[in-house]
C-alpha cells in the first residue's frame, strides 16, 4: 500500500475516533449535569434570538455573556413549561402515549435522543453564530468601523455555554438551601410540610435580598466609590492649574483647584484661549469664562450650588453673551467639544457653570443613586437663576442650559415640562436622553401621529425638536419660537433606547422603520432584547462619531440651532468644526 493510499485510509479513521471520542465525552457530560431536555431546547431557541444584531456592533465576549444569561433564562422557561406538562397534562394523557418513547422518561431510546438534542444544539449554535458574524459585519460596515472574523466570533458559543452553567449552577445551589431549609423546619421544628416549603422559600429569599441589597451592592457601591474617589484625586499630566482669573481653580478662585475633582480640573485647564479663538474665527476674542464646583468645594450640594453662583459675580460671568449651566455626569464630567463649541461660536464671550455631585460614573451613579444627579441640577439652576432674575432684563447674558446622558436627566429635574422651562430659561440643548427623562418620554409618548419614536416631531417643532444629524434641526419647517429646546438622540445611542420595558414589551422604535444606522435585521425578542441593549450600553462610546453615544460636532449645529448668534456664518460653522475635530483629536491623545 503506498503512502498516499495509506493517508486515505486512516483519515476517515482519525475522523471516526474523534467523532467517538466527542461523543463520549458528551455522554459523560450529560450524566454529570443531567440537564431538563425541554430546558436545553428552549435555551438553544433564546441563544439563537440572542446572536441576532443589536443597536451597535458586539465583540465575541460581550455576546458570550448576553447569550449565556438568554440561554439561562430560556432554560428555566423550559423547566417550567415541563414541570407544567408534568404536572397537569401528561397525567391527562392516554396510557398508551405514557408509555411512547417520546414521553416515557424511563424508555431505552431517550438515552441517544438526548445525546442527539446535545450534539445538535452544539452544532445548531455554531451554525448560527456563523451568521450572526455576518450580521455584526454588516452593523460594522455601516458604521465605519474593522470587521469582525467569523473564526474569532466562534469563541461565543464556549462563553455562551459557561455562562449558562453558572447560573444553572447558582439556581440549584439555592434550590438545595430551599431543600435543606424545608427538611430542618419539617423535622427539627415540627412545621408540616405544606407550610415548611413555602417558609423555606420565603427564608431563602430573604436571605439572599438581604445579602444583595443589604451587604452586596452597598459594599460594591461603597468599594466603588472608594476606588473613583482615589481617581478623582488625579491629575492628567496635560491639566495644568490655570492662572487667569476667569477659571475656577485658579489663585482668584472661590473654588481651591485640588477640589475640584480630576474632571473639575480638567474642564477649567483645558480651555481654547482667547488667541485661539481668534485665530481660528478671525475675530476678536475674551477669555471664556469656565467656573467649577467638585465635591470637595463645599459641605453640602447647596453649598455647591451657592459657591457656583459666588464664583459667576467674582469672574463677571453675568456681563457676558452667554451663559450656560451644565449638569454633567457622574464623575463631574463635561464634554469639551460642546463647552468649545459655544465658546468659538461667540467669540469667548461666555460663562459655562457645572458641578460635581458623585465620584462615581454615569451608569454607576445611574443605579446606586439617580436622585442625586436630579438634586444637582435643581440647586444649581435655581440658584443661578435667582441670581441672573435680579438683573434687568436688557443687561442680562442668554441663559442657556445643557445635559449630556445622566446630566440631561439632571437638568430635566430641574423643570416641570416645557412651559416651566420656557420661562425659565433662554434655550437647552440635551444630549442622549436615557429613556428615563420624564420630560423627553412624555414629548416622545404625545408625538405627532405619523412620527417615528427615534425622530419625532411633537407639536409640529415649533417648541422642540428632536435630531440625529443637523438636517434634521430643519424638521419640519422653519418656523420655532424661541426659546428653543434640542434633543440630540441617535438611532442607535442604546443610552436613549435601555428601558425596563424592553423586558415584555415591543418598543415603537422596533416596530417602526428602522433608524438610518441600525440593522433592517434588529427585531424585537422578548427577554433577550434587554439584555441586548444592556450590553450596547458598555459599547456605547465605542463607535465612530455619528453613531451610538458619540455625538461628535452634532453639539456645534445643535447650539446654533439654539442659540445662533447674529454674525453666524456657513463658512465660520466649517472652521469651527474643524477646530473642534482638532481638539478632539489632542484630547484623545492627552487626557
Amino acid at each position: 500500500m503506498t503512502a498516499e493510499q495509506q493517508h486515505s485510509v486512516e483519515l476517515p479513521q482519525r475522523s471516526v475516533s474523534i467523532l467517538s471520542r466527542g461523543l463520549a465525552l458528551l455522554v459523560r457530560a450529560e450524566r454529570a449535569i443531567h440537564p431538563n431536555y425541554p430546558g436545553v431546547v428552549v435555551g438553544a431557541i433564546f441563544f439563537a434570538w440572542s446572536v441576532s444584531p443589536s443597536l451597535l456592533p458586539r465583540t465575541w465576549l460581550f455576546q458570550g455573556l448576553v447569550s449565556g444569561i438568554s440561554a439561562a433564562i430560556g432554560y428555566g422557561v423550559g423547566c417550567q413549561l415541563e414541570w407544567a406538562y408534568r404536572r397537569w397534562v401528561r397525567p391527562r394523557l392516554p396510557q398508551a402515549w405514557r408509555s411512547s418513547a417520546l414521553l416515557n422518561p424511563t424508555h431505552p431510546v431517550r438515552a441517544p435522543v438526548k445525546v442527539a438534542t446535545m450534539l445538535v444544539v452544539v452544532l445548531g449554535a455554531a451554525v448560527i453564530l456563523a451568521r450572526s458574524a455576518r450580521w455584526q459585519r454588516d452593523l460594522q460596515t455601516l458604521m465605519g468601523m474593522e470587521p469582525t472574523t467569523t473564526s474569532g466570533y466562534l469563541r461565543t458559543e464556549l462563553l455562551g455555554f459557561a455562562t449558562v452553567a453558572l447560573v444553572i449552577g447558582l439556581y440549584r445551589t439555592l434550590r438545595w438551601a430551599v431543600q435543606k431549609t424545608t427538611r430542618a423546619l419539617n423535622i427539627d421544628l415540627h412545621i408540616p410540610r405544606a407550610l415548611a416549603l413555602p417558609s423555606a422559600v420565603v427564608l431563602v429569599t430573604v436571605f439572599c435580598v438581604l445579602l444583595f441589597q443589604g451587604v452586596l451592592v452597598k459594599a460594591s457601591f461603597s468599594v466603588a466609590n472608594s476606588a473613583f474617589s482615589l481617581r478623582n484625586g488625579h491629575t492628567s499630566d496635560s491639566a495644568a492649574q490655570p492662572t487667569i482669573p476667569e477659571r475656577s481653580g485658579s489663585p482668584a478662585s472661590l473654588a481651591p483647584w485640588n477640589t475640584l475633582g480630576s474632571e473639575g480640573r480638567w474642564f477649567v485647564s483645558y480651555v481654547p484661549s482667547a488667541e485661539r479663538i481668534t485665530a481660528v474665527t478671525g475675530r476678536p476674542a475674551r477669555e471664556p469664562i469656565r467656573v467649577y464646583a467638585g465635591l470637595e468645594s463645599a459641605p453640602t450640594p447647596q453649598d455647591v450650588a451657592d459657591l457656583v453662583v459666588r464664583e459667576l459675580d467674582r469672574t463677571k460671568a453675568f456681563e457676558r453673551k452667554v451663559l450656560v449651566v451644565v449638569t454633567t455626569t457622574g464623575t463631574g464630567w463635561v464634554d469639551s467639544t460642546t463647552a468649545e463649541a459655544i465658546e468659538y461660536m461667540y467669540g469667548g464671550d461666555t460663562a459655562i457653570a457645572a458641578t460635581q455631585y458623585s465620584y462615581l460614573p454615569s451608569v454607576l451613579s445611574f443605579l446606586s443613586d439617580r436622585s442625586k444627579a436630579t438634586e444637582a441640577g435643581r440647586l444649581v439652576i435655581d440658584a443661578v437663576h435667582a441670581r441672573w432674575s435680579q438683573l434687568p432684563p436688557e443687561s442680562r447674558p442668554k441663559l442657556l442650559v445643557y445635559g449630556e446622558s445622566l446630566g440631561s436627566q439632571g437638568s430635566e429635574g430641574a423643570f416641570t415640562g416645557l412651559e416651566d422651562i420656557r420661562a425659565m430659561v433662554d434655550g437647552v440643548m440635551w444630549v442622549g436622553p436615557p429613556n428615563s427623562n420624564h420630560i423627553w418620554s412624555a414629548l416622545e409618548a404625545r408625538r405627532d401621529p405619523g412620527t417615528p419614536e427615534v425622530l419625532p416631531i411633537y407639536a409640529d417643532g415649533l417648541v422642540v425638536r428632536f435630531a440625529g444629524s443637523a438636517a434634521d434641526l430643519d424638521r419640519p419647517h422653519d418656523q420655532w419660537w424661541d426659546p428653543r429646546i434640542v434633543y440630540l438622540q441617535h438611532a442607535s445611542d442604546p443610552i436613549v433606547w435601555w428601558s425596563p420595558d424592553l423586558l415584555f414589551q415591543e418598543p415603537d422604535w422596533l416596530a417602526e422603520p428602522r433608524g438610518a444606522d441600525v440593522s433592517r435585521s434588529v427585531r424585537w425578542w422578548p427577554i433577550v432584547t434587554f439584555w441586548q441593549i444592556s450590553a450596547d450600553l458598555a459599547n456605547a462610546q465605542k463607535v465612530p462619531a455619528g453613531h451610538g453615544h458619540k455625538y461628535g460636532t452634532l453639539v456645534l449645529d445643535g447650539w446654533a440651532a439654539v442659540a445662533q448668534p447674529p454674525d453666524w456664518t456657513p463658512d465660520l460653522a466649517q472652521r469651527v468644526r474643524q477646530a473642534l475635530d482638532e481638539d478632539i483629536d489632542w484630547e484623545y491623545a492627552h487626557k
